[in-house]
């Protein structure tokens, strides 16, 4: 159901201010709304949530002061959707504080039903860095994960443009208004980011960025993602903040592994507590994250230049194929030409798993539950071993959930 009740929620926002974990309380105790809005000092003092500085400033701050905001949202071509609206997230409504509105510039893609990745870094990521972001971001959106972002120099960007090179779904957060001139250089790459995803702030369009968004802002990239990936992180990087905000909401964290280098302390020290999963490549976060198994990627394959990956531990060489020969019946002057056996690649540093998986197939498309059936192995670990094989050129996907040998 669309909300009837952006005004309110607007005023709400400048009223408690950005972050209020009233507004989470409000949105639980209130079936509509209005009724608290409209009910004045009385209702308001009767609801027992405010200390009397909340009070003073809802007196204060005219409920028409929302007009402006909505007026030039209408004017920018921007859409609002309060926190009781039926296409604000869920799982953003669940956090402590969550926005009282989402400014939207683009389509808000349905993160409660998708695979959801957050990708963080710092601004000054070396090119080892901002190459893995562009990999991570491209690979993982080919297998139809959303990518969320903050629109930062650095690993940020990096990560929206590898999505926007694999013409998948992107979300970037920004920590100012959605049309402030912050960052004019990636203006471009963010109206990219609208054709198929969203550029979401909860502050107003024209808002500056003043410091303290920014750690804000980075609660609103955990709390959209199933799991946040730091690809190199100092010390003081802000995005262990997103790490911190996704390990308190429950959240699987990972790190890239790095070397012993300042810009990866901070991930790093992760990875050795025991609070970030290391990867060497996307597949870790597909195998981790994925909650529609039964989804392929798309028929095109990964263009391994572009995305490099992980270092190749496997050498292939192929067999040649048996010649077809002829053979004389006995019983019979005909000729028959015997059949070819399926053509197989002798394969090394695969598991033994993966080896099993990729001798049972043929030149004949087999289903997942086919092969599941046959191997004893279950359905997500094929699916994992399918695509690490896909990867190589081994196999071909024929649709339906269906593979052969290629």
């Amino acid at each position: 159901m669309k909300s009837k009740n952006v005004k309110y929620w607007i005023w709400l926002s400048k009223a408690l201010g950005f972050g209020s974990t009233k507004i989470k309380a409000l949105y639980e105790l209130y079936r509509d709304i209005t009724v608290f809005c409209d009910g004045g000092e009385k209702e308001w003092q009767f609801s027992g949530l405010f200390t009397d500085t909340e009070l003073r400033h809802l007196s204060n701050i005219k409920q028409d002061a929302a007009d402006g905001i909505i007026s030039r949202c209408d004017e920018l071509g921007y859409s609002i959707l309060p926190i009781d609206d039926d296409a604000y997230p869920k799982c953003l409504r669940a956090i402590p504080n969550p926005p009282a509105v989402l400014y939207v510039w683009g389509s808000l893609p349905d993160v409660d039903k998708s695979d959801t990745i957050g990708i963080v870094g710092t601004r000054t990521a070396s090119n080892y860095g901002l190459k893995n972001s562009y990999s991570f971001g491209y690979a993982l959106a080919k297998y139809k994960f959303i990518v969320v972002s903050g629109g930062a120099l650095g690993v940020d960007c990096a990560s929206h443009r590898g999505v926007l090179a694999a013409n998948g779904v992107t979300v970037c957060v920004r920590g100012c208004g959605i049309n402030y001139p912050y960052l004019m250089d990636n203006a471009a790459m963010r109206e990219a980011i609208t054709q198929k995803g969203a550029v979401i702030s909860e502050y107003p369009p024209d808002t500056p960025p003043y410091p303290y968004q920014f750690p804000a802002r980075n609660r609103i990239i955990a709390a959209l993602s199933d799991g946040v990936l730091i690809i190199e992180s100092g010390k003081k990087s802000g995005s262990l903040i997103t790490a911190n905000y996704a390990l308190d909401m429950g959240k699987q964290l990972f790190a890239l592994l790095g070397n012993n280098s300042p810009e990866n302390e901070g991930s790093n020290e992760r990875i050795k507590s025991g609070a970030a999963k290391p990867v060497t490549d996307f597949l870790d976060i597909v195998v981790a994250l994925r909650k529609t198994p039964d989804e392929q990627q798309d028929e095109d394959d990964i263009p391994l230049d572009e995305v490099e990956k992980i270092p190749v531990k496997s050498k292939v060489r192929r067999i040649k194929p048996e010649k077809s020969v002829k053979k004389k019946d006995k019983g019979s002057s005909k000729q028959e030409v015997l059949s070819k056996k399926p053509v197989h690649k002798e394969i090394t540093g695969f598991s033994q798993d993966a080896e099993t998986v990729y001798k049972y197939l043929s030149d004949t498309p087999v289903s997942i539950d086919k092969i599941s059936q046959d191997t004893g192995l279950p359905v997500n670990k094929i699916i994992s071993l399918l695509t690490q094989l896909e990867i190589y050129d081994l196999i071909v996907s024929k649709g339906n959930r269906r593979f052969a040998l290629k």
